[in-house]
């Protein structure tokens, strides 16, 4: 079977409400995608970076419990596990402070082997920080060397937004490296200020004919392809919590394509159905998420996709 690889932060999430704490779960942007996918049954490995302390060995016990390798975590010899404070607000979004020990040198790992149309996701601020940069990079371009089907979500927040302009190269260089590009409109406007998305589209995407997949809150998603455009209707709901909502659109998106055999060479020629079939589990995986503290879709959300298969 196509393996999935997922390459990025582990994070302890501690999250709070009306200034209280009401959980501790691990998290970090693609590290809660592979949970979920790793959930589904599929056969998932995760590229990451953990102290050799309390929280890395609670990390690590959840990750064996939610079959998501451990094969590929270097742990630190210096440093400890990163910590956040996630504080929601009353629309049940995420304000973060994060805390870290890092050693100078970091992410000391052999990389996995990969096979064409396997599929590697990558992102947030761990795809291009500068410390990890090189390395992430010569993953990636591994990565399409082996004709892997490359899945980025941008997922750049305003925090950073200072260091736009002289990151902007990392994220040229992985827009080049990417199959599909999934970002939030939030992303966009940080990125690329006074730009709209049609500008932004024809600018870096539409030359090399990418997809790119814009998230907008509550308005429709829309999709940008070399052939059509189309929005998707957003369900309204009352979310617990939206930490996790793009980390697990991410993972809808990678359940479906797997499921429905879709292959590296397909994503440039889909047709408005196919990418139905890619966008609808992307949603309900999403909204899943929403309805609990987690980070991640429930096992019972899971056990369900795999009686309906």
């Amino acid at each position: 079977m196509r393996k999935i690889i997922g390459i990025g932060e582990t994070i302890l999430d501690i999250i709070f409400r009306n200034n209280q704490p009401q959980r501790a779960v691990p998290g970090g942007s693609t590290f809660n995608c592979m949970v979920s996918l790793g959930r589904c049954g599929l056969p998932v490995l995760f590229i990451s970076e953990l102290g050799q302390d309390k929280v890395g060995d609670l990390i690590r016990s959840f990750m064996e419990e939610n079959n998501l390798s451990t094969a590929y975590s270097d742990l630190l010899e210096e440093g400890k596990s990163p910590v956040s404070l996630a504080f929601l607000d009353d629309k049940q979004q995420a304000e973060y402070v994060f805390y870290t020990d890092f050693p100078e040198k970091r992410l000391n790992i052999a990389f996995p082997p990969l096979c064409e149309n396997d599929l590697v996701i990558f992102g947030s601020y761990f795809a291009v920080n500068p410390v990890l940069r090189e390395k992430v990079k010569r993953f990636l371009q591994y990565v399409k060397e082996q004709r892997a089907i490359v899945y980025y979500d941008i997922n750049f927040r305003k925090a950073h937004e200072k260091e736009r302009l002289a990151l902007m190269d990392s994220f040229l260089e992985n827009f080049q490296l990417s199959t599909v590009v999934r970002c939030s409109e939030e992303d966009l406007a940080v990125l690329f200020p006074g730009l709209s998305i049609a500008d932004i589209y024809n600018t870096y995407f539409s030359v090399e004919s990418k997809p790119l997949i814009v998230t907008r809150g509550k308005k429709p998603i829309l999709l940008k392809t070399p052939f059509f455009e189309k929005e998707y209707a957003v369900e309204a709901l009352i979310p617990v919590s939206t930490i996790g909502s793009g980390d697990n659109f991410n993972a809808g998106f990678a359940y479906a394509l797997i499921q429905n055999n879709f292959f590296r060479d397909d994503l440039n020629s889909l047709s408005e159905n196919q990418w139905d079939q890619l966008i609808e589990p992307a949603k309900a995986f999403a909204s899943e998420v929403c309805l609990s503290m987690d980070n991640y879709i429930s096992r019972e959300f899971a056990q369900s996709l795999v009686l309906h298969k």
